[in-house]
C-alpha cells in the first residue's frame, strides 16, 4: 500500500499549501474527487482476490477519512482567516464618540398648515378635511361652475377614468372648496370652517405646481357681513406673520362661487417687501345659488369664503423666491427649517 500513502502524503501537502478555499477544492477533486487519484485506486480494488480486496480496502477508507478529516481542517484554518482578516480591516474603535441619530424635520408647508390650523382655530373655526378625488358636482358644479367653465378643461384639471355611483365624472380636486360643500351640507349653520388640504391642477413653473396646498376658510350664519371678512382675514395675517405693521386691502374681482368677489392683497411697512402690495388670496360673499348647494335658504343665510395658497403663505413669511424648491427634496434647503 506504498501507492495509497504516497497519495495521502501529496494530498496531505496540498491542502496545506492551498492560500484560498477554491484551491483547497480543486486539491481535494485530484484526490478525492469522481476522477482523483485515491478514487482509482479504490476503482482497482475489482481485480483483487476477496481477502486481498478486504484488506485494501479497509487501508483505502482510513486514507480516504485521514484526508476528509484533513480537509475539514484546512477550510475552517481558511474561514478564520478570511475573518480575522475581515475584522483587522473593518475594526472599530470602541474609544470613538457614538454617532448620534440624525433629527428629522417639520416641512416648511407643513409648518404653515399647522400654524394656519392654530389660528383659526383659536377664534372659532373647525378644520374639515375631505377627499382629494373628487366629483365633479362637489368641485365644479356646487361652486356654481357650469359645464362649460375653463376650469373643466383637461388642459386645467386632472380627471380620473372613473365615475362615482351617481355616474359623474371623478377628478383630482383643483381647490379644497368642495369640503365647504361637503361640511356644511353635514351641519347646520352657524359655520364657521376652515379646509385645508392638498389640491392638483395641470400647471408647473418656478410659481406653480401640480400638486399644491391650499386653505379654504367658511363663515356662514343670518348676518355674517363683508366687514367680518375683513376683520377676521387682517387679524389673520397680522398674527401669521407677526406684525402690526401690516396694510391690507380687498379689490374688486370675480369667482363664480362669491358675489361680490375681492381679491385680497396686503403690504409690509417694514422688512424686504417693504412698499409692495402682494396678492394673498381670493374672497367674497358666498353666492346665492351655491348658499343653496349647501342646502340653506339663501333668503335667511349669508357669509363669506376665502381661499389662500399654503406654499404662497410659507414663502412670504420664509422669503423663499422658488416654488420647486418645496418638493425638490434638497436637505440643504430643508435643513433650514428642521
Amino acid at each position: 500500500m506504498e501507492n495509497v500513502d504516497g497519495i495521502v502524503a501529496r494530498a496531505l501537502a496540498e491542502f496545506s499549501a492551498a492560500q484560498d478555499p477554491a484551491s483547497l477544492e480543486n486539491a481535494k477533486a485530484r484526490y478525492l474527487g469522481k476522477s482523483g487519484e485515491l478514487t482509482a485506486v479504490l476503482k482497482s480494488l475489482r481485480a483483487l482476490d476477496p481477502e486481498a480486496r478486504r484488506s485494501a480496502g479497509q487501508s483505502i477508507n482510513d486514507a480516504k477519512s485521514r484526508l476528509e478529516a484533513a480537509l475539514d481542517a484546512r477550510r475552517g484554518a481558511l474561514a478564520d482567516a478570511k475573518l480575522a482578516l475581515r475584522l483587522a480591516e473593518e475594526s472599530l474603535d470602541v474609544t470613538l464618540p457614538g454617532r448620534g441619530r440624525g433629527r428629522g424635520g417639520v416641512h416648511p408647508v407643513i409648518r404653515t398648515w399647522s400654524r394656519v390650523e392654530a389660528i383659526f382655530r383659536s377664534i372659532g373655526f373647525n378644520v374639515a378635511d375631505g377627499p382629494e378625488i373628487e366629483s365633479d358636482w362637489y368641485n365644479f358644479t356646487a361652486l356654481n361652475q357650469p359645464e362649460n367653465h375653463p376650469a373643466r378643461s383637461m388642459h386645467d384639471t386632472f380627471y380620473v377614468d372613473l365615475n362615482d355611483a351617481q355616474g359623474t365624472p371623478l377628478l383630482l380636486r383643483t381647490h379644497t372648496s368642495p369640503m365647504q360643500v361637503r361640511y356644511a351640507r353635514m351641519h347646520r349653520p352657524p359655520l364657521k370652517v376652515i379646509a385645508p388640504g392638498r389640491t392638483y391642477r395641470v400647471d408647473s413653473d418656478a410659481t406653480h405646481s401640480p400638486m399644491f396646498h391650499q386653505v379654504e376658510g367658511l363663515w356662514i350664519d343670518e348676518d355674517v357681513s363683508f366687514a367680518d371678512l375683513k376683520g377676521v382675514y387682517t387679524d389673520f395675517l397680522r398674527r401669521f406673520f407677526e406684525t402690526e405693521e401690516l396694510e391690507v386691502r380687498f379689490r374688486p374681482s370675480f369667482f363664480p362661487f362669491t358675489e361680490p368677489s375681492a381679491e385680497i392683497d396686503m403690504r409690509f411697512e417694514s422688512g424686504p417687501l417693504e412698499g409692495r402690495w402682494l396678492e394673498i388670496s381670493g374672497s367674497g360673499q358666498v353666492h346665492p345659488s351655491v348658499v343653496r348647494n349647501f342646502g340653506l335658504d339663501p333668503e335667511r343665510y349669508i357669509g363669506f369664503a376665502f381661499g389662500s395658497g399654503l406654499e404662497r403663505l410659507t414663502m412670504l413669511r420664509y422669503g423663499i423666491d422658488d416654488l420647486r424648491l418645496f418638493f425638490d427634496g434638497d436637505l440643504r434647503f430643508l435643513r433650514q427649517f428642521a
